[in-house]
């Protein structure tokens, strides 16, 4: 809890979303796959990430899409989301305290089921 702070306003949003995807281009078991897909897009991607985030968290209206449709063809199982989850855990408690802390823990964990969920049942139609 020293030296963080709430999670209030874009500017945190943008800490947590660049912290996070810094963490996950440098993680052995997640970087290929993001880069793969991304590729040379990620002010693109990143841009995206901070206006859910800043929708979820800071009930700001600026996402909207359907986050599930890019991630369907993924080739991802279970570690692959709980490794997304650890880093998205230590980024959020690297830097910020607070409610948002948990609301974007439980957010993040209900995608990473249902996306885990949805990704396993596409598999198994092809």
């Amino acid at each position: 809890m020293e030296n963080t702070i709430e999670i209030k306003e874009l500017n945190h949003i943008k800490l947590l979303v660049d912290s996070f995807y810094g963490k996950i281009r440098k993680d052995d078991l997640l970087k290929d796959i993001f880069e793969d897909v991304i590729q040379d897009r990620w002010p693109e991607h990143l841009e995206k990430m901070y206006r859910f985030w800043q929708t979820v968290l800071l009930d700001e209206r600026t996402y909207n899409g359907k986050p599930f449709v890019p991630h369907m063809k993924l080739p991802v199982d279970k570690q692959h989301f709980e490794r997304w989850l650890e880093l998205f855990d230590q980024t959020l408690e690297e830097h910020f305290h607070g409610p948002a802390v948990y609301a974007a823990k439980a957010q993040a964990n209900r995608m990473a089921q249902i996306f885990y969920s949805k990704i396993n049942y596409f598999k198994q139609l092809q």
